[in-house]
């Protein structure tokens, strides 16, 4: 097996997965390295929203997620206390694809990683990288089987892709991250139940004291409840009620602090234990210094309350595709490899900003007024009387809206499809 390759992405989520197909596309020699087996259940929301769709009908898997994925979602309810608001969900542009679905995690990146295989990428799995040494067009990879020990290899890459969750950094920030632990920090939970009375077409957002959360039903009826809290919420409510499982005080909270959630599992059967993944620290984290490309969660991260996790991981994939391209020859071969590398990475990162650093805004303002009942309080009113501002809310957030450059290419791989 060769150790040499143009790039190396680090994560085979959506967005690593997503970056691993296109640039092997495009004819780089591409390791997709991921510590962990597949299938495998994840903490996340599972909604995609309708603009990236034809994306994942560009990347080769659109029959398959449309086979497997929950209903169309067009309704969108805001659950707090007792009271439930019900509102339109918008339309997105695309005439195929009106509407968003959801498909559980276990699915959706099984099946971007093996067509990352397919269209030639170097699958390494499950292998945990260790260490990073280089720099731009001479970078080193040290990477060890994940899970008890075993066998280590290095890879020789051009170019990195950093594609890793939030909460598992590359090992050169994993300190910092350390030291900057506070009360604040957001911890995310997510639980899977059957049997629940959600409406298939409904997206519930759920507003409650020191966190937010969502409910969506899924592939094969199965609902997805996942939420994110402040750490000292939770850690209150669990001297509150000693002995038992953090997840146990989630669900205790959250059915406490949402009529809507408690109703909709009154019949419902808990599949599997729950989830808990953090902290996540929701903000832009570009601009590191180290020389790495980074999509998805790895370049910045939204407050899930919007569900947009899923479509930036995908969309930034694509704009970092965009970018990078047929340049593979210049980027890792030519003599001034790096100082390329540094010219294209400061684009991206640019490019990037512009793309979702608004979106990163708005859900911030969500999540905070949603996190803070004085704040709900107050505008809960002009919601309540206006319920479209919910449909508002949803276009703001980038439900219908996708990425230029994601939206070009996925264009020219339909009509090179269809030709």
């Amino acid at each position: 097996m060769s150790t040499r390759f143009d790039a190396v992405v680090v994560g085979a989520g959506p967005a690593g997965a997503s970056t691993a197909i296109l640039l092997a596309r495009a004819g780089w020699s591409v390791a997709l390295v991921e510590r962990q087996r597949f299938p495998r259940r994840k903490v996340c929301g599972e909604c995609i929203a309708a603009s990236n769709l034809p994306l994942l009908d560009a990347l080769g898997i659109g029959e398959a997620f449309s086979r497997l994925a929950g209903a169309e979602l067009r309704r969108v309810a805001l659950m707090r206390g007792r009271e439930t608001i019900v509102a339109s969900l918008p339309p997105a542009e695309a005439p195929a694809h009106r509407y968003g679905r959801a498909l559980g995690r276990e699915h959706l990146d099984a099946l971007l990683a093996a067509q990352a295989e397919a269209a030639g990428a170097t699958l390494f799995q499950p292998w945990a990288l260790q260490a990073i040494e280089g720099s731009a067009g001479r970078f080193r990879l040290r990477l060890r089987t994940a899970g008890a020990p075993g066998d280590a290899c290095e890879l020789e890459a051009g170019l990195i892709v950093a594609a890793h969750g939030s909460w598992e950094p590359l090992s050169s920030q994993r300190a910092v991250l350390r030291r900057a632990r506070r009360s604040s920090d957001l911890f995310a939970f997510k639980a899977n139940f059957r049997s629940t009375s959600i409406p298939q077409d409904l997206l519930p957002v759920l507003s409650f004291r020191g966190g937010y959360g969502g409910m969506v039903v899924a592939d094969e009826g199965l609902a997805t409840l996942a939420c994110c809290i402040r750490e000292d919420r939770l850690k209150h409510d669990r001297e509150a009620r000693p002995g038992e499982r953090a997840g146990a005080v989630v669900e205790a909270i959250l059915r406490g602090e949402c009529s809507g959630v408690d109703a909709a599992l009154g019949g419902a059967v808990r599949e599997a234990p729950w989830l808990a993944s953090g902290p996540i620290r929701p903000g832009i984290r570009l601009g590191a210094g180290d020389g790495v490309f980074r999509v998805g969660n790895a370049a910045g991260e939204a407050h899930p309350i919007v569900g947009e996790g899923i479509s930036m991981a995908l969309q930034s994939a694509f704009v970092l595709a965009s970018l990078l391209g047929t340049r593979r020859a210049a980027l890792v071969e030519a003599r001034g490899a790096g100082e390329a590398q540094q010219r294209v990475l400061a684009a991206y990162e640019a490019l990037w900003r512009v793309r979702f650093a608004a979106r990163l805004r708005i859900a911030a303002a969500f999540a905070h007024v949603a996190m803070r009942p004085r704040a709900a309080q107050a505008l809960w009113p002009i919601v309540h009387r206006w319920p479209g501002v919910l449909t508002l809310g949803a276009r703001w957030s980038g439900k219908t809206r996708c990425a230029p450059e994601a939206a070009r290419l996925a264009a020219a791989r339909a009509a090179s499809v269809t030709a």
